[in-house]
């Protein structure tokens, strides 16, 4: 009895060090946002901006102090997982929504309509259900048990797909639609970051395994998993970085959230086989919980707040705007209409504009 009382007690101190952890991971990440998108837009004012290609943000401290808290929040979602099941961690990653939200509105002035306050609801809520609903995964025990489920045709079809919409996306759409849809670099982002997150866990499973002395360093699957999470990860940085400059970030954290946790659960389920065995019930609610998500994000596109138009040296002029004319020695206003009038030799004379 006293036995068992200890390890409920245990798991609950456990479960609370779990749910601290990924709180304070959610903070950190969702105040990442706002640091990044405040060195991006010091950056635009020196040169070019991000959106445009330019990488005069990696000068800017503002925006290593948000990779510096991203990468912190990242290490403590990481810790989290050890104490706590994922049905407990995963959902409250959901939390670095709001936080993005809530200091992009009093720190950045980005306003969230109450539409779009809907819409971020409506993403928490699906990402919620599917996780919640998520087939238990089951850990490898080495890399080259992970090889072989990486090297399994239904998640090399996978994995060819997502890269080659991905290669369609940067190649064909991002030069002439990602400045203006959100969905072209989230989508990389999100698409890459699926297979981030598989390749990260193979060379997570191997560091493990070294640590508890069976070296992993010699199997050239480990170094191959190291260089897909390289070079997913910079590509995710790069396209994450011109969604921030470009779009709102109110709007970016939380379709972003949705996409790369859908794709993630997707990419997790075919890889490591967890679908089969599921219930009815199960495979019901993770579909309802994509349409929700698919919701949210339609209501948040819809509400997006126009981009503020880049700075220009004049202010145009309203049409219904009357001119002070001078024409034959006398001044009169007239209407734009007017100006061609036949009747009239006139000098427009910009300081008599009314």
């Amino acid at each position: 009895m006293g036995s068992s009382s200890a390890n409920g007690g245990s798991a609950f101190e456990d479960n609370l060090k779990g749910f601290i952890l990924a709180v304070a991971s959610s903070a950190f990440i969702g105040a990442s946002f706002i640091f990044k998108k405040k060195g991006l837009k010091r950056a635009g004012v020196a040169g070019a901006r991000a959106g445009a290609g330019g990488y005069g943000y990696l000068l800017e401290p503002l925006w290593w102090i948000g990779m510096i808290t991203m990468i912190v929040g990242e290490i403590a979602n990481f810790v989290a997982y050890i104490f706590a099941p994922a049905v407990l961690v995963t959902p409250l990653g959901a939390l670095s929504i709001i936080v993005s939200a809530v200091l992009a509105h009093f720190i950045l002035r980005e306003k969230l309509q109450k539409m779009g306050v809907l819409g971020c609801i409506l993403c928490i809520v699906g990402s919620t259900v599917i996780v919640l609903h998520a087939p238990e995964e089951r850990t490898p025990e080495s890399v080259e048990q992970i090889w072989k489920l990486a090297t399994q045709p239904a998640f090399l079809f996978y994995a060819s797909a997502a890269i080659a919409v991905s290669l369609v996306l940067i190649l064909h759409c991002s030069p002439r639609y990602g400045t203006t849809n959100i969905m072209v670099y989230l989508g990389i982002c999100s698409l890459f970051g699926s297979l981030t997150v598989m390749s990260i866990k193979a060379v997570g499973i191997a560091i493990k395994l070294t640590i508890e002395g069976f070296n992993q360093a010699g199997y050239i699957q480990t170094w191959v998993f190291a260089m897909v999470s390289v070079s997913c990860i910079i590509t995710q940085l790069i396209y994450l970085n011109k969604a921030l400059d470009t779009f709102n970030t109110a709007v970016v954290s939380p379709i972003y959230y949705a996409m790369f946790t859908s794709l993630t659960i997707l990419a997790s389920a075919i890889m490591f086989k967890d679908w089969s065995g599921q219930s009815a019930s199960s495979i019901a609610s993770e579909i309802c919980g994509f349409i929700t998500i698919l919701s949210g994000t339609t209501v948040l596109h819809s509400t997006r707040e126009p981009d503020p138009p880049p700075n220009t040296d004049y202010t145009p002029l309203s049409p219904k705007i009357f001119w002070r004319i001078q024409g034959n020695g006398e001044m009169g206003k007239h209407k734009e209409e007017d100006l061609l009038s036949p009747e009239f030799v006139t000098v427009v004379r910009q300081d008599y504009f009314a």
